[in-house]
């Protein structure tokens, strides 16, 4: 089922739109039921609330569970209040366990126990156990709908077990292969499947190199393992190698834009901020811990100013300087955070080694501090009364700055890292005040030194 472009979806939804109008349910679930399930959920959202209930009616609670799916939890947490008890505990039943579990986990417990309780026992029972696992463990993040098979099936069997269990599977393009007691002993491409005689058993075109993880991993090591196999799905075992579920490729997908989302909100100190459904209130509330803590920072910095007060009345020019200074060595820094909670993140950090790290940051650092002073102190003689000898102190302090910022950049993640925590808490904020503070005593250090040299 292919996407519709812009203009033939808009034609869908007006006629589908105008089947509800009028009360057409043939009608409606002829064009509806054509969509892409991105171009149905988009059409669902599009529809006013007073409309819903009769999309309710016409669409079956397995047709609606893709829909639901598809929702944000927000979205999801409005909707299920509107559906009857009966009609949601239908849609529950029939939407994959991960996704169940997922959405129980963020509304309240009475809520969730019900909601349980409606459905079948066997799903209500996978859902409980994804439920038990650590939160972003493999555990939780696996579905239970896949395929496993003995090592003495034929292929021809496998093939039946293909065509009577592979439409509840979330994948059917690894077949798993275990042993009596559930251990995972093997895996079998649907390719090699396809391309072997149907008499031929699984034990003689099974890998048994297989790459699994333990349900208590961290969701993160997982998508990072999918990402550097290439594969499609992974296995998860228990610590005595039992088969239990599998974490597949777009659950990966899901990961990896979450972990992105936690490190760009811990970089720019805006930890949880960043949804733009919370309130403006919650916003501030999540913002307000990191800015307090910058502004007893800032007063530092103003410190730092204030403790060369003399040297600023002396030669009042030197004050044009600090905001190039500050911002110089506050952009240079966060540039520097940013390569290495990257490379952290990537791995690509354990292959170089911190030494390689910082030597080639204190290297960029170096050369752009030396980029930046020759320029300076070209061109600060010709803007300002003070001549070489203000240009000298202005490109050697900001040479100085950004060599050291680079290392302080590139060496604070490494050592929150060490601790066992996310480096991406050394914020870009954070780094910056650090860096300002220092650049800001690197800068009226020199002055202070060379004030005699300076004309009144």
């Amino acid at each position: 089922m292919n996407r519709l472009n812009e203009e033939a979806r808009e034609q869908y939804f007006d006629s589908i739109f105008k089947a509800l109008k009028n009360k057409e349910k043939n009608i409606f679930l002829e064009y509806f039921l054509e969509l892409h399930p991105t171009d149905q959920v988009e059409l669902f959202q599009a529809l006013y609330k007073d409309k819903r209930p009769m999309f309710y009616e016409y669409l079956s609670a397995e047709q609606f569970a893709d829909i639901f799916q598809g929702l944000e939890l927000e979205e999801q947490k409005e909707v299920v209040l509107e559906l009857d008890k009966g009609y949601a505990a239908g849609m529950f039943n029939y939407m994959q366990a991960d996704d169940i579990a997922d959405f129980l986990a963020e509304i309240n417990e009475p809520h969730a126990k019900d909601i349980l309780a409606a459905m079948d026992k066997e799903e209500a029972d996978e859902v409980i156990e994804l439920l038990s696992y650590p939160d972003e463990s493999a555990g939780a993040l696996m579905t239970k709908e896949f395929i496993s098979i003995k090592a003495g099936n034929t292929a021809s069997e496998v093939m039946d077990i293909l065509r009577n269990e592979g439409p509840e599977a979330e994948t059917i393009y690894y077949l798993y292969v275990v042993d009596e007691k559930d251990k995972l002993v093997g895996v079998v491409s649907l390719r090699d499947l396809i391309i072997t005689p149907l008499t031929e058993k699984v034990e003689n075109i099974m890998s048994t190199q297989v790459v699994s993880v333990e349900a208590h991993t961290d969701q993160e090591e997982v998508a990072q393992l999918i990402k550097d196999y290439d594969l499609l799905a992974a296995p998860v075992v228990t610590t005595t190698n039992e088969l239990i579920g599998i974490v597949t490729v777009d659950d990966v997908m899901d990961v990896l834009e979450e972990e992105a989302t936690e490190d760009f909100d811990d970089f720019t100190a805006a930890k949880g901020a960043t949804d733009v459904n919370i309130t403006s209130f919650s916003a501030a509330k999540k913002r307000s811990p990191w800015i307090i803590m910058l502004m007893f920072f800032g007063l530092i910095t103003a410190g730092v100013i204030g403790r060369f007060e003399e040297t600023l009345e002396e030669i009042v020019i030197l004050a044009v300087f600090i905001p190039l200074i500050m911002d110089s060595a506050g952009n240079t820094g966060t540039q520097s955070l940013a390569v290495m909670v990257r490379s952290l993140a990537t791995g690509s950090f354990e292959r170089k080694g911190l030494l390689h790290t910082i030597k080639r940051e204190f290297g960029t650092g170096v050369m752009l501090g030396l980029i930046c002073a020759v320029v300076l102190i070209i061109v600060i003689p010709f803007l300002y009364e003070g001549g070489l000898v203000l240009a000298a102190i202005v490109g050697v302090s900001l040479f100085l700055t950004l060599s050291i910022a680079t290392i302080i950049g590139a060496v604070v993640p490494v050592a929150i890292n060490k601790l066992k925590l996310d480096p991406a808490i050394a914020s870009g904020p954070f780094i910056t005040t650090v860096n300002d503070i220092l650049g800001l005593l690197i800068y009226f250090s020199i002055a202070t030194a060379l004030l005699d040299y300076l004309p009144r």
